[in-house]
């Protein structure tokens, strides 16, 4: 069953076939609109808009495409639905889409939301923001705090990232990682995987956003898309690319 918001409901391990029998719909919208010539770049786009599964496990891998219940992880879905119609994408192509980070060029602002819809445009929005414009102030963060440390000659230590983050978050990563863990009720014994590190990154950005009054918000907002842009612009990605503008119009 689809649940207003878009997605549908996450189902546990004894309702894994219910979640197979949901997915293939969509998938065979993308396998149809490639096959008839439709650009590869809409028709993942498109098939993301008809997407309702929030998790699935697929392989013995677990893919957690809404984080929280409130960022969509679509670069994870985008990785998902080349991997299923492997061959039909140019290689080329697909690496550079799924490197950057980025909305195809063939696709503009306007359309990228239309694809997407109204609900997962929200949530990709909470990804963008909360997951990687907030990478990138934790970055701005410990550069800035191993540039105090530099200038009175104290050597490099794991104790960069602590104080980096209660310089963000007024707690020590440490402290705030239980604290999240605990909330979330995620087995503390078990390592973190990758979304389960994306969840605690937007779990942080929430926190950060109610820690703080709206012009420091913003401040910080400034400092990380600057970040982001001079990391793109190494990784020889064209900063301000669609990306920035979104983030613009929020």
């Amino acid at each position: 069953m689809e649940e207003p918001n878009g997605w549908g409901q996450i189902i546990g391990p004894s309702g894994e076939t219910s979640i197979a029998q949901a997915v293939p719909e969509a998938l065979l919208h993308l396998r149809t609109a490639l096959a008839t010539g439709a650009p590869w770049q809409r028709a993942i786009l498109e098939t993301m808009g008809e997407w309702t599964t929030p998790e699935e496990m697929l392989d013995g891998r677990r893919y957690r495409y809404l984080l929280l219940g409130e960022a969509f992880d679509w670069l994870l879905l985008a990785e998902r639905l080349c991997a299923d119609v492997d061959g039909a994408i140019p290689v080329e192509e697909k690496e550079r889409f799924l490197f950057s980070g980025q909305i195809p060029d063939t696709v503009d602002e306007d359309q990228f939301r239309d694809y997407l819809g109204p609900s997962k445009f929200r949530a990709y929005m909470n990804f963008r923001y909360g997951v990687v414009l907030e990478e990138a102030l934790q970055l701005v963060a410990e550069e800035e705090v191993r540039k105090q440390h530099l200038s009175r000659s104290y050597s490099d230590t794991d104790e960069l990232t602590e104080e980096s983050y209660t310089h963000l978050y007024q707690k020590p990563r440490s402290e705030l990682l239980k604290t999240f863990q605990k909330e979330t009720k995620k087995d503390r014994r078990r390592n973190l995987s990758l979304s389960d590190i994306k969840e605690f990154t937007y779990w942080l950005h929430k926190r950060r956003i109610n820690l703080w009054d709206p012009a420091r918000v913003a401040s910080d907002t400034r400092k990380a898309i600057r970040r982001l842009e001079l990391l793109e612009k190494d990784n020889g990605l064209p900063g301000g690319h669609h990306g920035a503008k979104t983030l613009d119009s929020r």
